[in-house]
């Protein structure tokens, strides 16, 4: 991958972050709380993703991403442990969601998550610039 290709693919994942942050407001106005929290995770995920290309570090799942993510930001203190906790807790908040029964999020769950999202995509984005 060029540099050139490498930076149009960081764009592009900040890009879809954003925009998948937009879904997410349509989301709760029609209080659709658990794929609010699914959207939410990927929001952050794509972010973060982002910001591994960035810095030329591979991950083949999400559970790996997660795992560097920690490992080369959280832990080098590049990023706040807060953030990272909750990198960690959408991640089994949309796992959970996603594939238990009986499962059910909240306005509150929703509304939280969402400003913790925007707090992530915000510190990843000037770690990028």
């Amino acid at each position: 991958m060029t540099t050139e290709d490498k930076n149009e693919m960081i764009a592009y994942r900040i890009k879809r972050a954003k925009e998948t942050l937009n879904e997410i407001q349509i989301l709760i106005d029609h209080s659709l709380w658990t794929t609010a929290i699914n959207r939410t995770y990927y929001a952050c995920y794509y972010a973060v993703s982002a910001l591994l290309l960035k810095n030329d570090i591979k991950s083949q799942t999400h559970s790996g991403t997660r795992q560097m993510f920690g490992l080369h930001f959280i832990k080098e203190n590049k990023i706040s442990k807060e953030i990272g906790n909750f990198f960690s807790d959408i991640f089994d908040m949309r796992h959970s969601g996603d594939y238990d029964d009986f499962v059910e999020f909240s306005e509150e769950d929703v509304l939280d998550v969402f400003k913790s999202a925007k707090e992530l995509i915000s510190a990843i984005e000037d770690l990028i610039k």
